[in-house]
């Protein structure tokens, strides 16, 4: 989430951008409120994907993870389309790729339930067990 504010913030240091949104264009888009709704609901879900991670139970969490890294992923890509900056734009692509891909690993090696608080775990049984 971070690396994408950090790249779209530090665009608007890239010369002729800034002329471009006063003049009502960002890339290829009008800006217009359909433009800012899509935008903010585009970056409202890696926002959302914290906090989702941390409340949802672990079988919807590791699917929504895997759901939603995955179709960011050409969204990612996506954002090079007519770049020139491909040295600044790259790097911001190449890591935002690499963590995409480290949530699916970690949300694919996930146990698929949460283990229950209730129930102790198999050496705790054995241990009160031998005592």
């Amino acid at each position: 989430m971070f690396l994408y504010v950090y790249v779209d913030v530090l665009n608007f240091f890239t010369p002729g951008v800034i002329e471009e949104i006063r003049a009502g264009k960002v890339f290829e888009f009008d800006v217009s409120q359909t433009f800012s709704t899509s935008a903010l609901t585009l970056m409202s879900v890696p926002a959302l994907m914290v906090v989702l991670s941390m409340t949802l139970p672990a079988r919807a969490s590791r699917l929504t993870n895997l759901v939603a890294a995955s179709l960011y992923a050409p969204v990612t890509v996506f954002n090079l389309a007519g770049e020139s900056w491909l040295y600044f734009y790259g790097l911001g692509v190449v890591l935002e790729l690499i963590l995409l891909a480290l949530i699916v690993r970690y949300a694919w090696t996930w146990p698929r339930t949460t283990p229950s608080v209730t129930t102790p775990d198999r050496d705790t049984v054995r241990a009160q067990q031998q005592a």
